[in-house]
């Protein structure tokens, strides 16, 4: 069976066995597999499960909707675990940075880290609910999701560990998922609010093709600052 052409493609495989796996699929060649794996035939990885080409029964591609898993040249956008919800309050919890222009932080404390990681876990089955993990190589980077979906609009929220700032891991984590939310979710508009100086934040909206669309005069404050509150939309065109 020719499986290449499954190749980052979201699939649904039927093996041998009777069991039934769907997910991405990655293509594995029969050098690549005999050399790390021992296996003398090519085959699709399935997130870290691997089924060789013997072994698939009937394969067929889907559409797949909410949280499914993403690629990008550098990252892996996934599904959160339970095991995430410390690494996230070590990460993202401890840095002030995190609420220094929302005034919001869901990992500021590991009991509330663990507690959103829960509620992002139980959304996952909400095709109209949004919540990824980014990893680049194993290692969480940051966090990426879109929620209240209303009226065909959603909005997105994102959040980058500090050493990760910088090199441009953001901007590719919020490309696919505007990519993915209108091409393949069909919502026509996502938006997303920032504060007027943070500056970091404005520069990935628009370097992944966001347009600020309304400035809302002192609209945000956060403790004892205020500032100008800026709507950035993305449609599809």
């Amino acid at each position: 069976m020719d499986i290449t052409k499954y190749d980052q493609k979201y699939v649904r495989i039927k093996d041998i066995y009777g069991e039934t796996i769907t997910g991405l699929a990655r293509y594995g060649n029969r050098d690549f597999l005999e050399c790390e794996w021992g296996g003398d035939e090519d085959g699709l990885f399935i997130e870290d499960f691997l089924i060789y080409n013997s072994q698939i029964a009937s394969i067929e591609e889907i559409k797949p909707h909410g949280t499914a898993e993403l690629w990008t040249e550098r990252l892996v956008l996934r599904r959160y675990c339970p095991e995430d919800a410390e690494q996230l309050y070590q990460y993202l919890g401890t840095d002030p940075a995190m609420a220094q222009y929302s005034g919001w932080n869901p990992y500021a404390t590991l009991e509330t880290a663990q507690e959103t990681v829960r509620q992002f876990i139980a959304g996952c089955d909400d095709e109209h609910s949004y919540s990824w993990v980014m990893d680049s190589d194993g290692v969480k980077v940051g966090t990426i999701g879109a929620y209240d979906y209303q009226d065909d609009h959603i909005e997105v929220g994102l959040s980058i560990v500090k050493n990760w700032r910088g090199r441009g891991l953001a901007t590719e984590a919020l490309r696919k998922v505007l990519e993915y939310l209108t091409e393949n979710e069909g919502i026509p508009c996502v938006t997303v609010w920032c504060a007027s100086e943070n500056f970091g934040s404005r520069r990935v909206l628009e370097k992944a093709g966001m347009r600020l669309v309304r400035t809302e005069k002192d609209g945000l404050t956060v403790g004892d600052r205020v500032y100008d509150k800026l709507t950035y939309e993305y449609k599809k065109t």
